[in-house]
């Protein structure tokens, strides 16, 4: 049989680097069984429900405003240490159409635990429908992704080993989903300390969460203290701001979806 060369794009070409560079790590899941019922019954309540996206992004972010090791990062400049960032960075997978071809760029999110639902929705929503290369990080993707490659993994290295430069550039946690699509994935790769992902949500809350974590960086039992945390956080926090949202008067907010 004979088949096709086909010539490699630049935004799979950088999807191969973040590989590249997530293989070497010490990854480890944690996965537990939450029911979001409380935060179901709030999202269901209200007449422009937020996307599950954004609610787990801010829960996200509250949990590791209280749980340090979350924003901690293994870097190797000037030596192998921890460096503690004193805000969570959320670095989302978004799947855009570019050139005719399906395609996912890494956009961040700096402090979400600091920001409004209504106003994550707005970045969110911002990131899925604007044109690409008026989206400035998705711009710098695609000019980094078609340099030489020896270039680019210098560079990235740089990035993921200088410790202001990762936070600033690649943010303290992934978060990466295919619920929307019915789907869910068991061992998504990231460079980050910590990968966010969940499943398809049962109409009765009950939803499979799990975090994949740096195990350099913490332990097993921390990241499972921190997910009955998390579930409690839906539950607690972000439902009740859900809840205020109609009250509050929030801007209008349409559903976004992520992908790995």
């Amino acid at each position: 049989m004979r088949g096709r060369a086909l010539k490699i794009s630049a935004p799979r070409r950088l999807v191969g680097d973040l590989m590249r560079f997530s293989i070497g790590i010490p990854r480890v899941t944690v996965q537990r069984q939450m029911n979001l019922g409380a935060l179901v019954s709030a999202r269901a309540a209200q007449p422009q429900r937020p996307s599950w996206t954004v609610l787990f992004l801010k829960g996200y972010g509250l949990l590791s405003q209280e749980t340090p090791e979350l924003r901690r990062a293994y870097v190797k400049l000037p030596n192998p240490h921890f460096y503690e960032y004193p805000v969570s960075v959320a670095s989302v997978a978004h799947e855009r159409e570019h050139e005719g071809e399906r395609i996912v760029l890494l956009g961040t999110i700096r402090a979400p635990e600091r920001r409004s639902i209504s106003d994550l929705q707005a970045m969110i929503s911002a990131a899925r429908s604007r044109p690409v290369h008026e989206i400035k990080e998705f711009r710098r993707a695609l000019r980094l992704a078609r340099l030489p490659g020896p270039v680019r993994w210098l560079l990235m290295w740089l990035g993921l080993n200088i410790a202001r430069q990762r936070g600033r550039h690649f943010g303290t946690f992934q978060f990466s989903v295919y619920s929307g699509l019915g789907a869910e994935s068991f061992n998504p790769l990231t460079p980050l300390t910590t990968l966010l992902n969940y499943g398809p949500i049962a109409e009765d809350g009950t939803v499979n969460v799990r975090i994949l974590y740096d195990h350099r960086v913490m332990d097993g039992a921390n990241v499972a203290r921190a997910l009955e945390r998390f579930e409690e956080i839906l539950n607690g926090e972000v439902a009740m701001e859900v809840n205020g949202l109609a009250q509050d008067g929030a801007r209008p907010v349409q559903p976004a979806r992520t992908a790995g």
